[in-house]
């Protein structure tokens, strides 16, 4: 993840406006809404729990 606080949001992520944007911001991750932009909450995370929740969204089972 680039650390120069610049939003990005997946490559994966539908053309309908569904997904969300992630950034690395002083030394957390934070998460917002695509389709509310600037307007979104900002959910902050630690790098680990963020590392634990897409390593569980990736893994087969």
């Amino acid at each position: 993840m680039p650390l120069d606080g610049t939003w990005r949001k997946s490559t994966r992520s539908s053309t309908n406006g569904s997904c969300v944007e992630v950034r690395l911001w002083h030394g957390a991750v934070q998460i917002r809404d695509t389709k509310l932009g600037p307007a979104s909450p900002i959910l902050t995370v630690s790098p680990t729990a963020w590392s634990g929740f897409t390593t569980e969204i990736t893994t087969d089972r």
